[in-house]
């Protein structure tokens, strides 16, 4: 299968298999009005098995949502059909409304507009933990 290359926008490479749709979900990218291309389950040499999200458009990602699904992502930002920039997201301190408490307890279940903050408490095992009741996440 051939996907065609970008002139200007993201390519968001290098997403364990099966973590494309999560982040299309998490990062609101239906919402948008220019072309989105998924490829999933890409051949890798390096991780064997890979997703890929290529948008036509050059967007602000968050970049903690995608440290926190996969330190091994690489957002390549394309402009004029070449690679002006490379980054990778690091693993997040703090995560604010991308994962939620289902701790019933948890003070975020009563009180609906309180945002859902969770910290890392772990980062050798990615653990976070919620703030206000310390659910693990």
């Amino acid at each position: 299968m051939t996907i065609d290359a970008i002139t200007n926008g993201v390519v968001i490479d290098h997403i364990p298999a099966g973590k494309a749709m999560e982040l299309y979900r998490v990062l609101g990218l239906e919402d948008m009005d220019c072309e989105v291309a998924i490829i999933k389950n890409a051949t890798s040499g390096k991780m064997g098995k890979k997703d890929i999200i290529k948008i036509s458009s050059v967007i602000d990602l968050d970049f903690d949502i995608l440290g926190y699904i996969s330190s091994e992502i690489t957002v390549n930002i394309i402009k004029d059909g070449k690679t002006v920039e490379k980054r990778h997201p690091e693993l997040p301190q703090t995560l604010k409304n991308v994962i939620f408490c289902h701790n019933p307890r948890c003070i975020t279940s009563i009180e609906q507009e309180l945002s859902h903050v969770f910290t890392l408490t772990d980062p050798e095992n990615k653990v976070y933990r919620c703030i206000y009741c310390d659910t693990r996440a």
